[in-house]
Order: C-alpha cells, then sequence, then structure tokens
C-alpha cells in the first residue's frame, strides 16, 4: 500500500482511462488523485498544487507526455517529480528519447494494476531521473519484489462457454501449455477481463444467455484495461454475416464448432506469440531504462569521483614540474605523466560529459579558470608531441607586461579538453615545419584565435563542427571539433571557423566568458 498523503496527478485524454488509473491508483490506498486531459493542462496544475508523482500517456493532443515530461525536467522547482510514462508506443527511437529525457519508468499498454503498483512504489522510492541538482528526496532502499509463482508466469487463457462439456474439453486441451480459467456468461467473463489480472486470450462462445459473445467483445473494446486482449469465436455460428461482425468486434480469428483440436490449438499458439512479443516489449524497455540508469551512476562516480582524484593529480604534477629543485630529466617525465593525465581526462569528457550535452542534462558549475595557463600548458605538451614535424607551437596574449592574465568563467577541466581539441587538431593540419599560434586577446567576453597554415578542405567546411566528420586523417573520428562545439557552448561560448585560400590560412576562434569580482 502507498501512503495515503501521497498525490498523484493523472494525465490522459481518454476519460476512461484517467477513471480506470484512478480507481486502481484508489485499491492501492491512494486518497487525493488530480486529473487532466492533456500536458498543457498537467503543468498549469504542478504550478498551482503540489504533486508527489505523475502518470502520463504518451500521445495526447495539445502536448504531448514526452513533451511534458521535457517541461517537467527543464523547471528546477518540479524536475525531482517521479514521472512514469504510459504507452503502446513501439518505436525503439522514441523510448530512447523519453529515457534521455529522465522517466522514471514506463508501462506498455495493457498492463495490470498488480504491475502498477509495483512499478509507482519503485518510482516513489527511487532518485528520479536524471541526477538534476535540486532540492530532491532522498533516496530510499527499494525491497526486493516478492518471487512470481512460477505457474503465474504462464500467459493465461480465459475460456467462455455455457456449454459444461465445452468448457471441460477446451480447459483440458491447453491446461498442460497454458493457465486456464473458465467462465459459464458473459458478465462473468466480462468481470474477469476488466478485473487487475485479465487473460492474455479469450476463447469466447457467441450465442449464450444473457450477454451473449459479440455484446462481452464490444463492451471488452470500450474498457481500457481488456480493449488490446486478443479474442478467438469459438461458435457454431457458421454464417458470413456472424463472421463479418465479430471480425469487427475486433476478433482475431473465427474458429467453428464442433472444435478440431488440430485446428485450434496452433492459432492459439500463434496468437500467444503475440502476448510474448508485447511482454518481451515491456521487458526490453525496461531493460533499456535499467542500462540508463547504469550508465547515470557510472557517470556520477566518473564525474565526481574519477574526474576531482585526476585534477589533484595533474595539479600536484604541474606544482613538482615548475619546482627549481628538479632537474630536466625529472621536469621532462612529469611533462609526460601531465601529458598522460590530460588525454585520460579528455576520455573522460568525451565519454560522459558530452553524453549529458547531447541529451540536455548537463550542468555547469562555473568557476574562474586560469585560462592562460590551460594554453600554456597545451601549448608546451604539443611542441614536444609534434616534435618530428618541427613545428612552431607558440602562445601570446595581448596583456602588458606585469599586468595579471584574465580569467575565464568555465570549467578548467573542459577547457583542457576542449583547447586539446582544437590545437591537436590544428597542429595536425599544419604542413611540415608549420606555425600554430595560440593568441588570447583580453575582452569582455575572452577571445582566443588558434591559427595554422593550410585550409580546411572545401567539402568539408560547411560541416567543420559536425559529428564524425572527418578528412585525410587515418583513423580519425571526427569527433574532435564536434566535442569543442559542445564544450564551448557548454560553459555559454561560442567557436567560429575562418579560412583564407590565398594565405593558405585556417582560424578558429573561441568565446568564453570573462571572469570578474562582480559576476563572482
Amino acid at each position: 500500500m502507498i501512503d495515503k498523503q501521497t498525490v498523484f496527478l493523472v494525465v490522459d485524454d481518454f476519460e476512461p482511462m484517467r477513471i480506470v488509473t484512478s480507481s486502481q491508483l484508489r485499491a492501492m490506498g491512494a486518497k487525493t488523485i488530480v486529473t487532466a486531459n492533456n500536458g498543457a493542462e498537467a503543468l498549469r496544475i504542478l504550478k498551482n498544487k503540489k504533486v508527489d508523482i505523475v502518470l502520463s500517456d504518451w500521445n495526447m493532443p495539445v502536448m504531448t507526455g514526452l513533451e511534458l515530461l521535457k517541461a517537467i525536467r527543464a523547471d528546477e522547482s518540479l524536475s525531482y517529480l517521479p514521472f512514469i510514462m504510459i504507452t503502446a508506443e513501439a518505436e525503439r527511437y522514441s523510448i530512447e528519447d523519453a529515457i534521455a529525457s529522465g522517466i522514471s519508468d514506463l508501462l506498455v499498454k495493457p498492463y495490470t494494476a498488480g504491475l502498477l503498483a509495483i512499478r509507482v512504489q519503485k518510482a516513489l522510492s527511487s532518485r528520479p531521473r536524471p541526477g538534476i541538482s535540486v532540492s530532491a528526496p532522498p533516496e530510499v532502499a527499494v525491497a526486493p519484489s516478492p518471487q512470481v509463482p512460477r505457474e503465474q508466469l504462464r500467459p493465461t487463457i480465459l475460456v467462455v462457454d455455457d456449454t459444461a462439456d465445452n468448457l471441460l474439453l477446451l480447459s483440458q486441451l491447453f491446461k498442460d501449455e497454458y493457465r486456464v480459467r473458465i467462465s459459464h456468461t458473459g458478465e462473468k467473463a466480462l468481470s474477469i477481463c476488466q478485473s487487475d489480472n485479465p487473460p492474455d486470450l479469450v476463447l469466447l462462445d457467441i450465442m449464450m444467455p444473457g450477454m451473449d459473445g459479440f455484446e462481452v467483445a464490444r463492451r471488452m473494446r470500450e474498457h481500457p484495461a481488456s480493449e488490446n486482449i486478443p479474442v478467438i469465436f469459438v461458435t457454431a455460428m457458421a454464417g458470413e454475416d456472424a463472421r463479418h461482425k465479430g471480425l469487427q468486434l475486433g476478433a482475431v480469428d473465427f474458429v467453428n464448432k464442433p472444435i478440431d483440436p488440430e485446428v485450434l490449438k496452433p492459432r492459439v499458439r500463434n496468437f500467444m506469440r503475440y502476448v510474448e512479443l508485447h511482454k518481451q516489449l515491456q521487458a526490453n524497455y525496461d531493460g533499456m531504462l535499467e542500462l540508463a540508469r547504469l550508465r547515470e551512476n557510472v557517470e556520477q562516480i566518473t564525474r565526481h569521483d574519477m574526474k576531482g582524484a585526476l585534477a589533484a593529480v595533474i595539479g600536484l604534477v604541474q606544482g613538482l614540474a615548475d619546482d627549481d629543485l628538479m632537474d630536466n630529466k625529472q621536469v621532462g617525465q612529469l611533462r609526460m605523466a601531465e601529458e598522460t593525465a590530460l588525454k585520460l581526462l579528455d576520455m573522460i569528457n568525451m565519454s560522459s560529459e558530452i553524453f549529458k550535452i547531447e541529451t540536455g542534462r548537463f550542468e555547469l558549475d562555473a568557476k574562474p579558470v586560469k585560462i592562460g595557463d590551460v594554453l600554456r600548458r597545451i601549448v608546451e605538451i604539443s611542441r614536444t608531441a609534434f616534435a618530428e614535424k618541427h613545428l612552431i607551437v607558440v602562445i601570446d596574449s595581448d596583456t602588458q607586461v606585469g599586468e595579471e592574465v584574465p580569467n575565464a568563467l568555465g570549467d578548467a577541466m573542459l577547457c583542457y579538453s576542449l583547447f586539446q581539441n582544437l590545437i591537436k587538431n590544428a597542429c595536425e593540419a599544419s604542413p611540415e615545419k608549420g606555425r600554430v599560434t595560440v593568441n588570447l586577446i583580453d575582452e569582455t567576453p575572452l577571445r582566443i584565435i588558434i591559427k595554422n597554415k593550410g585550409t580546411v578542405p572545401a567539402e568539408i567546411r560547411g560541416r567543420f563542427f559536425d559529428k564524425f566528420v572527418t578528412h585525410g586523417k587515418l583513423g580519425g573520428t571526427g569527433l574532435g571539433t564536434y566535442s569543442a562545439k559542445l564544450l564551448v557552448e557548454a560553459q555559454d561560448g561560442t567557436i567560429s571557423m575562418a579560412f583564407s585560400d590565398q594565405e593558405n590560412q585556417t582560424t578558429i576562434t573561441v568565446t568564453l566568458p570573462r571572469y570578474s569580482e562582480v559576476v563572482a
């Protein structure tokens, strides 16, 4: 049972579905349930009323469930809310979009009340996705789900017939492969189909006293809990009119009495494959969601543990290398260690931060960055790395002698990665004995200009900062300039490229916010 104080928001444009979901939540113990018929109405409610969890359909007019999810995650005051998406969506890329946008869980229609209860409990007990830096309820350990009996894992067939002999025959025919439930009236069959534990397939007689099979099928299709359950009519009515009416009511097959087991059994197996595919779809989506959670956990460790430790190592190595007590050999070894650490840092940024930026989940913790020191170290490393090309790699600043070099406002580790990629790219593109210059212009914002001889090939100039664009580099991934662009823009900066065929020169210009005491 859930806490009676929990406030639920149910969002669905189909009123019967809102009613059914609300009834299921009340059966779990919910007392306060608010409903909305689209995402826009849901957002208005969220602005004016405290809600603890959102259950939303996907496809709705005005504002879809996915648009609602993204709006909630973008609002600092709402971003912690658990969000369960309910959908019949089957496109993998759409599910990936929802997962990347931060769903807590996803339910594929149709689903049982029992499954809904498990997912609601899990969503309320778990840390919201994504891990946004807002005041959120602490994570609570989730008790393991009870073991489901093996018998309940088998698909269920409901056999509906007013004749006892037919009920016995059909139940005996399928009892070894499936769970079999029986009903001798249409009213009881409808009640089972709309219960918390509906069957996976219905074998339905037509001619029954009271509510006949046609009426059962019609009312099944009107109710969200039973509308997608496959129905096979098993009847003595052999006319085309009866078959046509049955198919209009959504029957998936029509089998005539007397029953031929060799005909009926393979037909049932065929539709049970559909049932298994649906269950597998839910399992696949669950697996995708768990994989996303695992990746987030790894990224959390990477960002806060590995990057912090690596930044400390880089600082220690740089301090030792600048110590006058070190001889040339020791300084050289320390610079090699520094270069290796910077490469590892770049790999971490490429694997974790770029993914967060691409999916809109990166949050900048802007601090003063000694951008002059960053550029100087990368230039020194580049001179050593490209010594065989006899390049002249220089750094210049328009700061006057004795003046303090200005600081950028951003993330030092991201700056290392982006300028390492850009300066490395310039050195690779430069001809033998060429010159690469890095200029730091003391303006607001700060401007960093990187120039090298050689122009960007005409066929990739318009796509220079696009993903996977590369030209003439053996083993090139095409991620260097693409990642640099993302890392610059993530720090509220800009990047541009210019070229001159006449001077045979390429120029990259980066701007970054300038740190000042006023900003701080």
